[in-house]
Order: structure tokens, then C-alpha cells, then sequence
């Protein structure tokens, strides 16, 4: 429940949820959705987020952005939406906990690896991995593999990037060349995620808050590694007017005080538009339950047209000066290489791989190449070059 008490009756309700895949016997002291935060909080995927890259590979500084930061991030913004819409914060919360699980090691250039390495396999999709994890991977419990989250939060997590299909079974725009992630179609034929709809708001404003992060503190690890100045961007839509805002009032501010003081800013300058474009949509479309936010046509937690041009301007300034900056991409282009290798070693000699991974049909080429991506996707990057230095004569730093 909201932290002020008041509840949205098109919130979600843990005391009316769709329930988890294996039945269990309520909490006496916690809500469903608050059981789900505890348990990927205390997984061991969670755990090796710390150390996973967000853009900067873990040895380039302390103060980068890590996928366990990042999601800290993600988390914090949701539960602030959530409480200011009067959403159940624990299930906004669940779903920016478990957002980022399935991404392996070494950020995008380890999902771009593995979707090459499986490409004959039903290729490799971070959303996908993350429902492996959260439903089969993780082993803590006697009963039942993975950690049997509620269908709400499992919802949340596949339909991050919103409806994976259409009313009539087709693909969205998003898998529409290469299909649903197999790992998705799969678990839901045992519990059917409604891959049709929207999500609940609550994972609606958890994605959200995916952008407003990214943008924030990508921006802010760029100034660190100095990729680009802090007036770089005064020609962008609000991130300029932001700037110039700040120099307004702090006349000669220190170059530190001045990016963070920007940072603040552009946060909540997102965090309200949000709140604010939520309310208007929420009052054209008068939803009275849960229901009527997945049925809608859009999502109802979503930037205003404005904001979500100055975000679209964001990342395509950072794309070439930060995402595709040749310090960084010479370092994943080497951290891409060591993942195919360690895959191409791992399928070519099953039983190298640690006894708990070996599979267990070493003649079935599809259910070995998927087993070695479960372990190599669980991998944290410090791990992966471990390993990649066992097994081979000779493994460059990335640098």
C-alpha cells in the first residue's frame, strides 16, 4: 500500500493477487508483493549485480554505475512514483529489483555475444533470461525451483518494454523478427502472463523509471570518465533549460556541485512530468480496477509528449559520445570476444564445465548450448575473465 494509507482502486491489491505458480501459505507479517521484494533481494543473482557492468567494466573506478546500482536507482524512483499515484510500492518495487536480473556479464556486449552464440539456438533475450532466473535458475527453495513469485511480478518483469503480443497472437514491433523469447513462450504455457496486455502500473512506473535513471546517471558517469562537458548539453530540450536554470541562481559554482545540482534537477523535473502525464491519463481513461490498466491501448504511466522527446534527445547524445565512444566500445569489443570463446569452449567440452552445469543430454546440441548460456549469462564479470584465464593461454586486460 501506498505509505500514506491511500490505496487507487485501480492499484494492486496483495490480498487479491492472481497468486504464485506452487501455493503457499500466507505471511503473518508481510504482503505478497513485499515477500516477492525479499526474496530478490536475498538471491544470488541479485548478489552478483554488484559486480556486472552497467557501461564501465568494474576495474575503470569505484563510482560507476554497476547493474546493482543502477537498479538501487530504478528501485528509489519507482517507489516514488508508485506513492505519489497511489500505487502498492512493494510490487513497483518488485519489479525494479528483478528488472536487470537476466543481463550477463559485460552489459549489452554480453547480451550481443550470447544472441550470437545461440543464434541457431532460439537466440538470447535479457528479459527472458530474467524469467529463467526468477523461475528455474535460482535453487534456495526445498519445494519448487526458482524463487515462485507472484503472477504480478513475474508479469512485470516480462512485460518491461510492454505487450510482447497483440490481441491476435502476433509478435509487437519488438519481437517481430525474431519471435518471443523462447524462455517466455515456454513458462507461459504453465501460467498464463496475458502477453497481450499492458502490466499493472506499478510495473508501468518501475519501467519508467528504468529511463529516468539511465539517463541521469549515464549522463553523470560520462562527465566522470570525461567523454563530453556538462555543456554539451545546453542545446538539448529540458536538460538545456535545466543548465541554464542552475547557472542562473549559483553563479560560479563548482564544477562538481554544478553537475550534481543539474543531475537533482533533471530527476525531479521527469519523476513530476510523470506523476503529472499519469494523472491526466488516468482521468481520460477512469480506470476502476487493475483490469481496465492492462486492457488500456497505452501505457498510462509515461512520460508527456515533451518530456519523452527531451529523453529521446538524451540518449541520442549519448548513444555516439558514451554508448559507442571507442574507449568503451574497444573494451566490450574484447569482453564480447572472451564470452564467444568461453561458449565455443564450454560446447565444444561439456565436461569442463562445473559439475551442477554440465547437462545432462550432452547429444542434445540445443538443451547443451542453452544450459552453457544460463551459465555464462550468470557469470559476473570479474568471474568471466576467471575463467576465461583457466581456460586459455592468454586473456588481454580490458582496458
Amino acid at each position: 500500500m501506498a505509505s500514506n494509507g491511500r490505496r487507487s482502486p485501480f492499484a494492486a491489491d496483495p490480498g487479491a493477487t492472481r497468486g504464485r505458480l506452487w501455493p503457499e501459505p500466507p505471511s503473518a507479517t508481510r504482503s505478497d508483493f513485499r515477500r516477492d521484494c525479499d526474496r530478490l533481494i536475498h538471491s544470488t543473482a541479485f548478489r552478483r549485480l554488484g559486480y556486472k557492468t552497467q557501461v564501465f567494466v568494474y576495474h575503470e573506478g569505484d563510482h560507476y554505475r554497476t547493474r546493482l546500482t543502477h537498479t538501487l536507482e530504478v528501485t528509489q524512483i519507482a517507489r516514488s512514483l508508485a506513492r505519489a499515484l497511489a500505487l502498492d510500492e512493494d510490487l513497483a518495487e518488485a519489479s525494479a529489483l528483478g528488472h536487470d536480473l537476466g543481463h550477463p556479464p559485460f552489459g549489452h556486449a554480453g547480451e550481443r555475444a550470447l544472441a550470437s552464440c545461440l543464434k541457431d539456438w532460439g537466440g538470447f533475450d535479457h528479459n527472458g533470461q530474467t524469467l529463467a532466473v526468477v523461475t528455474r535458475l535460482e535453487r534456495r527453495y526445498a519445494a519448487f525451483d526458482g524463487l515462485n513469485l507472484t503472477w504480478e511480478t513475474l508479469e512485470g518483469l516480462v512485460k518491461h518494454n510492454g505487450p510482447l503480443i497483440d490481441r491476435a497472437g502476433r509478435p509487437t514491433v519488438r519481437y517481430a523478427e525474431h519471435g518471443i523469447p523462447g524462455e517466455i513462450a515456454e513458462y507461459n504455457k504453465r501460467q498464463d502472463l496475458e502477453l497481450w496486455s499492458f502490466a499493472s502500473p506499478e510495473a508501468q512506473a518501475a519501467a519508467i523509471a528504468d529511463d529516468i535513471a539511465y539517463d541521469a546517471h549515464d549522463i553523470d558517469d560520462g562527465l566522470r570518465a570525461g567523454l563530453f562537458a556538462l555543456d554539451d548539453l545546453a542545446g538539448l530540450p529540458l536538460a538545456g533549460d535545466i543548465l541554464r536554470e542552475v547557472d542562473r541562481q549559483n553563479a560560479s559554482l563548482e564544477a562538481g556541485r554544478r553537475s550534481h545540482e543539474f543531475l537533482r534537477r533533471l530527476i525531479t523535473r521527469m519523476i513530476e512530468d510523470v506523476i503529472g502525464e499519469a494523472q491526466r491519463r488516468l482521468r481520460t481513461l477512469a480506470p476502476k480496477c487493475p483490469g481496465d490498466i492492462r486492457a488500456a491501448a497505452g501505457s498510462v504511466v509515461a512520460f508527456s509528449g515533451a518530456v519523452a522527446q527531451a529523453d529521446e534527445a538524451i540518449k541520442a547524445f549519448l548513444s555516439p559520445r558514451m554508448y559507442r565512444h571507442t574507449r568503451v566500445m574497444g573494451i566490450m569489443t574484447l569482453a564480447e570476444d572472451r564470452l564467444r570463446e568461453l561458449f565455443a569452449h564450454y560446447l565444444e567440452r561439456p565436461g569442463e564445465l562445473p559439475a551442477e552445469w554440465r547437462p545432462a543430454a550432452v547429444d542434445d546440441d540445443a538443451a547443451r548450448a542453452r544450459q552453457i548460456a544460463d551459465f555464462i549469462a550468470g557469470m559476473t564479470d570479474r568471474f568471466a575473465l576467471i575463467e576465461h584465464a583457466r581456460l586459455f593461454d592468454s586473456t588481454p586486460e580490458l582496458r
